[in-house]
């Protein structure tokens, strides 16, 4: 039986974000290039005699995009994007901040 966890890692490599979103893009002397946040998880289990499988999954999260003029290089947000990023890891920060000021008081 090959290797899993190397023919998974071949078959990611190609999945980044060009996959996702696609190459840079070039209208009237401004090049777009795409930014994102990507990654993929796998797991597989076998029971002698019973059962075995297996899955996985990924997800990118668009971050942005570079955008290039003759000016100069900018980058350009995604605020949807990064509000809904930020939002969980606020909600677990001020928990775990709360619980760290009920600690100190006792």
């Amino acid at each position: 039986m090959p290797n899993i966890a190397v023919e998974l890692g071949k078959l990611t490599s190609s999945a980044g974000i060009n996959a996702v979103y696609g190459e840079k893009q070039e209208v009237d002397g401004v090049t777009v290039l795409p930014v994102a946040i990507a990654w993929s998880g796998f797991g597989a289990g076998e029971e002698t005699g019973k059962a075995t499988g297996g899955g996985g999954g990924s997800v990118a999260i668009p971050v942005g995009v570079y955008v290039r003029r003759p000016d100069g290089l900018r980058f350009e947000p995604n605020l949807i994007a990064l509000l809904a990023v930020s939002v969980p890891v606020i909600c677990v920060a001020g928990r775990a901040l709360r619980k760290i000021i009920r600690a100190l008081k006792r």
